[in-house]
């Protein structure tokens, strides 16, 4: 009944609290149809692509966002919303899964193997994002405020596509055996292919609109609140545009399914970094809003820390709850040093 109300809300011109606060409160069972959808699909076709479909619906609603953020020209925003999501999945949304399950599980395994992996690509896409903005921060700063970085950041784009194809590849044809996830429940299927897909579909459209009409609202909002731009690119805006993916992860993990929470959180990152960032680059191109792949160092040094944090994680192929409350733990206090940002 939330969602009909934020569009009443909307057309109504009412004030953008209640815009902000129905939408919010829209998105958390069609979320919760999203994660029942996904779970059903993971029992079809494995944990990993179920965790790839989830990651890749849940930032279809943060790429429409940030394309039109593009298009009206507000890259720190943009940058700012992405550094955010890599941030947010990797120390929020698996801290919370890890919390979570852990409390209900004690210790979840996870495949070791695929984690490394998941996670060696995810410090190469932190890697092609610090380069060049080292780069023009030290060696050529002239460039930082001209239109001469262009051919620098569609080759970047490019580059980062390429590993990211090539990695879907690798994961699902030449190594799927390698990176194959034993089962050994006997939890068979509640709903049809076909519904289970429709579901997924209907709740993907429904989040995208109401995220939509919740991030028109935030800015509003958080003026009124004192709170600068910069944190709701950066904090705001990934928690709502990726709130049914993390959901869903901190579901999985209630279902002892680490492996699918851990490709959810993990997996989403490197689609924004090496999927999602350079088609809003290349389509920006198009449009004559070439993005900067330059980020601020503040941005950097959150990225650096969270990757390692994952690589940390990741290598033993098991976690538990003390391990979650860490990783909320980081991202609360970078969280609150992005709030004192004017």
């Amino acid at each position: 009944m939330f969602l009909p109300a934020s569009l009443i809300a909307t057309i109504g011109n009412w004030e953008a609290m209640w815009v902000f606060g129905f939408s919010c409160l829209a998105i958390i069972p069609l979320a919760m149809y999203m994660g029942l959808a996904t779970e059903e699909i993971a029992l079809y076709t494995g944990p990993k692509t179920g965790g790839f479909l989830n990651a890749t619906f849940g930032n279809a609603t943060e790429m429409i966002i940030a394309f039109f953020a593009l298009k009206e020209g507000l890259f720190d925003v943009v940058k700012a919303s992405i550094a955010g999501s890599v941030v947010g999945n990797i120390l929020l949304v698996l801290g919370l899964s890890m919390f979570f399950g852990g409390i209900k599980h004690k210790t979840q395994i996870f495949n070791r193997q695929t984690a490394e992996i998941s996670a060696s690509m995810l410090t190469f896409a932190v890697i092609g994002l610090c380069v060049p903005a080292v780069f023009l921060h030290t060696v050529r700063p002239e460039l930082l405020d001209t239109w001469q970085y262009e051919p620098l950041s569609l080759t970047l784009a490019l580059i980062m596509l390429v590993i990211y194809c090539l990695g879907l590849y690798f994961s699902f044809i030449t190594h799927k055996d390698l990176l194959g996830t034993e089962h050994h429940d006997a939890a068979s299927p509640r709903w049809s292919r076909r519904k289970a897909v429709s579901v997924l579909l209907l709740a993907t459209v429904a989040i995208a609109l109401m995220s939509d009409l919740l991030v028109k609202a935030i800015e509003p909002v958080t003026h009124s609140l004192g709170i600068s731009q910069f944190f709701v690119g950066i904090i705001l805006i990934p928690i709502v545009g990726n709130a049914a993916e993390h959901s869903t992860a901190i579901w999985m993990a209630l279902k002892n399914r680490m492996d699918v929470a851990l490709e959810i959180a993990v997996g989403s990152c490197l689609q924004i970094v090496l999927f999602v960032m350079p088609v809003l680059i290349l389509v920006g191109a198009t449009i004559n809003r070439t993005m900067s792949p330059v980020f601020n160092e503040f941005e950097l040094i959150s990225l650096i820390v969270a990757v390692f944090i994952a690589n940390r994680v990741a290598g033993d192929g098991e976690s538990n709850w003390l391990e979650g409350i860490q990783l909320v733990a980081v991202y609360l206090i970078i969280a609150v040093c992005f709030l004192w940002v004017k």
